[in-house]
C-alpha cells in the first residue's frame, strides 16, 4: 500500500522562503538554522512543501503496509515557534535532550521559541546524531 506522502520536495528555493518570514527574530533563527543543517549533513537544503526546509531523505515502511520517502532531518519557521524534525531514537538522546535548554517536543518534533534559549552545540549533536541515526536505519531497511 505505498500512498504519496502529502508533503513533498519542491524546487522552491529555502533563501527565498526564509526571506518571507515576517518575525525578524524567527527569520534570523532560521538561517543560523539553515547553516547549522548544512554544515552537520553536508547536504543541500531542500523544500519540503510550503514550509519545511529538509536535508537528506529516508525510505519509511511501516507494518500497515503504509510506505513513502521523507525528510531525514530538516525544520519550519512556523510563526508560534521554530519546528525541528528531529527524533529521539539515538543512543544518549534522553542526557542530550535534558541539556538542551527551553523547548517543547512531541513524537517526531522539538518546538523552541528562539535559539537563545538552548545551547547550540548540544541542538547540533542532537541534529547530528538524529541524522546518522535515520540514515543509518535507512541503510538497514533498504539493504
Amino acid at each position: 500500500m505505498a500512498t504519496e506522502n502529502k508533503t513533498q520536495p519542491t524546487s522552491v528555493c529555502p533563501l527565498a522562503f526564509i526571506a518571507t518570514v515576517e518575525n525578524k527574530r524567527r527569520r534570523e533563527d532560521a538561517l543560523v538554522a539553515l547553516e547549522l543543517f548544512k554544515k552537520i549533513t553536508s547536504l543541500a537544503p531542500i523544500m519540503w512543501g510550503s514550509s519545511i526546509i529538509g536535508f537528506g531523505r529516508y525510505h519509511y515502511k511501516y507494518d500497515s503496509g503504509r510506505e513513502g520517502t521523507m525528510l531525514a532531518v530538516g525544520f519550519s519557521p512556523r510563526k508560534a515557534n521554530l519546528a525541528f524534525y528531529l527524533g529521539d531514537k539515538f543512543a544518549g538522546a534522553a542526557e542530550l535532550y535534558a541539556k538542551l535548554g527551553k523547548y517543547k517536543r512531541s513524537v517526531a518534533c522539538l518546538y523552541i521559541n528562539k535559539l537563545a534559549d538552548v545551547d547550540l552545540n548540544v541542538l547540533s549533536e542532537i541534529i547530528r546524531r538524529d541524522f546518522d541515526n535515520t540514515v543509518q536505519a535507512d541503510r538497514t531497511n533498504t539493504s
